[in-house]
């Protein structure tokens, strides 16, 4: 009889645990679900299709790793891969660089400080739509305001900006660095405001220069920051398409292309799904080592600062 109650009792603590886990389950089924439409099976597809030939009306053909020799044979992509290089290495750097100034000026208290903020966060809600057609007004050759104030200050021959192969990617670059630098300011921002005004006294009491006490104080209690802000750059900036195609459609010629402009050409203008997903795995390589070196790196910079 024992054993027949000890059983019952069992079975009963079997079915609460398993309507537990049930009920634990229900609350993830719907990210998992979201994760595994929108991502996992997208993933899982791209890699089918870069080693296969097919244009999305035909039948699927297998093409093995023909997909990435042609890549590497292109001439646009070798010219894509480089540009979005130099992008990224300046949007990054200015960007951060940008957003850490404004920062640390905003940060102090100051007339109309707040509404300096919010001018400053305003382009990146801006429409992107929007900001392609004003900054191509503002950078037309031969009218835009921009270039009449450079032959006001004494430049004959400004440069051609967007309408110039050599000057279009310059342009986009001075472009996203405005729109994007205002959110990361607000990160720097939120990261300022944790430091302890304790060690700036301290700091000053001790003697310390304004450059010292940001050296040695400012810069490296903003490290996760730093490494958040540079992190998300980074991988935006690999990513970036929206931006370009609202400026440029990755012209004149491909001076502009970058992997993401080429990805969506060869996806939505030549309508070879293998070439085009090919390059996005390559794409996701990159931007995957890329980040694999910045985590590396984060405790020598900790360390070195």
């Amino acid at each position: 009889m024992a054993k027949k109650e000890r059983t019952t009792a069992e079975l009963k603590a079997m079915s609460l645990k398993r309507k537990r886990a049930l009920i634990g389950y229900s609350f993830i089924a719907p990210n998992f679900i979201g994760f595994a439409v929108f991502i996992l099976f997208p993933v899982l597809f791209t890699i089918l299709l870069s080693v296969m030939d097919w244009d999305g009306f035909n039948a699927m053909q297998f093409a093995g790793l023909s997909n990435f020799e042609a890549i590497f044979r292109d001439r646009v992509f070798k010219s894509a891969f480089w540009k979005t290089l130099l992008y990224v290495v300046f949007t990054v750097v200015l960007t951060l660089l940008a957003s850490l100034g404004l920062a640390c000026a905003l940060n102090k208290k100051i007339r109309g400080r707040d509404a300096f903020r919010a001018a400053i966060f305003f382009p990146y809600v801006a429409s992107m739509i929007a900001v392609g057609a004003v900054w191509k007004q503002l950078f037309e050759a031969k009218n835009g305001p921009i270039n009449h104030m450079l032959m006001s200050m004494g430049i004959d021959n400004p440069p051609g900006w967007f309408a110039s192969t050599d000057w279009a990617i310059w342009g986009v670059i001075i472009v996203s660095i405005w729109k994007f630098m205002g959110y990361y300011m607000l990160i720097y921002l939120a990261g300022l405001q944790d430091i302890p005004v304790q060690l700036y006294e301290a700091a000053t009491l001790d003697g310390a220069t304004g450059w010292q006490r940001f050296r040695k104080i400012t810069l490296p209690m903003l490290t996760p920051s730093t490494f958040f802000v540079f992190i998300m750059l980074t991988i935006n900036s690999f990513k970036s398409f929206d931006l370009i195609y609202a400026l440029t459609q990755g012209g004149p010629g491909t001076s502009t292309t970058l992997l993401a402009n080429y990805i969506y050409n060869q996806t939505f203008v030549y309508w070879d799904y293998g070439k085009s997903a090919a390059a996005s795995i390559i794409l996701f390589i990159i931007v995957l080592a890329v980040t694999i070196v910045q985590f590396r790196g984060e405790k020598k910079f900790t360390d070195y600062l």
